[in-house]
């Protein structure tokens, strides 16, 4: 897909996530010769900022969090070069008029035709406020030139407030210009979970209710919610994490085939799954983080700007189904919570047990599984039985474990990495359509409302375990256990 010359305007570009994630990937997409030759970045913040603290923001930035450890000089001295700083007051009408002949001008000197990227790095409240005023304004008529937004999440608090999110957005972008982000499809073994399924006949004639038992997604964390109390306090781990995290990988995991590679065909599939998800009220579990044994970490009501009294759950265990033909009566276990033993990203495919082992006599055996790991060291884990050497019979879990960052000292790209070069080339296969949207809130807000309902004391759980007893219980009860492979040795 040919990239077209463009301007790059991040609103927000003071925050964290663009100090951490967006410079970084910018440089490192400049170190790959994947920009076009004719592009600029204007970084849009409310302070004060000179040209050259703007450049010692980038650099910093760049040396601090990028996964490239040497930089190029006289690259990035030509990198840098392409940045500019403009302060605006989000709410400030009038400004946007001086924007406008501002982002005008950098067209004229790296002549890139009116073509803009709009990133929007900001909180929720100032989607609709921007977009309004960059229609108002002129700055986003796709007539002679094209005009992309990109928001982060979250993309609303429930459905209701998505559907008025959405609608505002609309008036200014189509739906084809509107990129939804979760970075979580922007990680390199998270676009692999469709070429492990259809591109191995290994593993696909395989993906359905009569050779898999389960399947689990975890999304652990160590830390808390290290000063974003507020927006926690509002979010919680389901919003947070499962109406858009946890729930996209799954789509991915659980999908049909879709006629072609194309955007819509692959939408169209996630949609179809997403519907599909049923859900009963005593398969969902809640919890918060406490202190832990040792009273070293605090807990979650003496988190900065946190009420004491609380009720927001900083994890959340559940077990889903798919009422369709090829996953009937297949359980999809997710969780997802902070202060955690480990930090890691993986999901499970549990395959059945056979119902018995010719020539053998051994019945503890362990089941077949396949594990997609994300995170800490993404790759792919497999786990089969096989004879234990020097015995005539017993046999033993063996496994083949491909580590993709260990590799051959393989250094995978960024998420941001992906998602923005999808972004420049107009590709929003890995981003979020609204009906993905629309019927990831219809699920999660269901849990909300049976929380709502419920009006009991959140449980408490100790800082460094695994979550309350009852998230264990949610598998024993069918006889199954949270399963962890972080620590297999490659």
């Amino acid at each position: 897909m040919r990239m077209d010359t463009f301007s790059l305007v991040i609103f927000g570009a003071t925050g964290d996530l663009t100090q951490r994630k967006l410079f970084p990937a910018l440089y490192n997409l400049c170190r790959e010769n994947l920009l076009p030759e004719h592009f600029s970045v204007v970084a849009i913040g409310r302070r004060e900022k000179t040209q050259e603290q703007l450049y010692q923001d980038i650099t910093s930035a760049v040396k601090q969090f990028s996964r490239e450890n040497h930089i190029n000089q006289d690259q990035f001295e030509q990198f840098l070069e392409r940045f500019s700083y403009y302060q605006l007051e989000f709410n400030n009408s009038p400004g946007y008029a001086e924007l406008k002949s501002y982002l005008e001008k950098q067209d004229r000197r790296w002549h890139t035709q009116g073509n803009r990227i709009f990133f929007l790095a900001v909180a929720p409240e100032y989607f609709s406020v921007i977009t309004d005023e960059l229609h108002k304004h002129g700055m986003a008529t796709n007539e002679r030139s094209w005009q992309r937004l990109v928001v982060e999440k979250p993309f609303g608090q429930n459905l209701h407030s998505a559907t008025t999110l959405n609608s505002d957005v609309r008036k200014t972008f189509a739906e084809e210009n509107i990129y939804r982000i979760d970075h979580y499809l922007g990680k390199e073994m998270a676009q692999n979970i469709m070429v492990v399924r259809f591109a191995n006949t290994l593993f696909e004639p395989l993906w359905n209710n009569r050779y898999i038992d389960h399947v689990q997604i975890s999304l652990a964390e160590t830390i808390g919610v290290e000063g974003r109390g507020p927006y926690y306090e509002q979010a919680g781990a389901l919003r947070d994490m499962v109406q858009n995290h946890a729930l996209q990988l799954l789509t991915l995991i659980a999908m049909e085939p879709p006629v072609s590679l194309d955007t819509e065909s692959v939408r169209d599939e996630k949609v179809k799954v997403l519907r599909s998800l049923k859900i009963r009220k005593e398969d969902v579990v809640r919890g918060q983080y406490g202190s832990d044994h040792a009273g070293q970490l605090r807990a979650y009501r003496q988190e900065e700007r946190v009420s004491p009294k609380s009720q927001t759950e900083t994890f959340v265990a559940l077990k889903t189904t798919i009422d369709n033909f090829r996953w009937a009566g297949v359980p999809f276990y997710l969780r997802t919570g902070k202060r955690l033993p480990q930090k890691y990203a993986e999901i499970v495919i549990s395959f059945k047990r056979l119902p018995g082992v010719l020539y053998f006599e051994q019945e503890d055996l362990g089941p077949n599984v396949l594990v997609i790991r994300l995170q800490p060291d993404e790759g792919i884990y497999l786990q089969f039985n096989a004879k234990r050497p020097g015995t005539p019979s017993l046999i033993q879990p063996v496994s083949m474990d491909f580590c993709q960052n260990c590799h051959n000292g393989f250094n995978s790209p960024e998420a941001y990495e992906r998602l923005l070069y999808d972004v420049m080339r107009g590709d929003s296969t890995l981003f979020t359509r609204w009906d993905e949207v629309e019927y990831s809130w219809r699920f999660v807000d269901q849990i909300a409302q049976w929380w709502e309902e419920d009006g009991g004391a959140i449980p408490v759980y100790a800082s460094n375990s695994w979550g309350p007893q009852a998230s264990a219980e949610l598998l024993k009860k069918e006889g199954r256990d949270w399963l962890r492979f972080i620590e297999t040795e490659v």
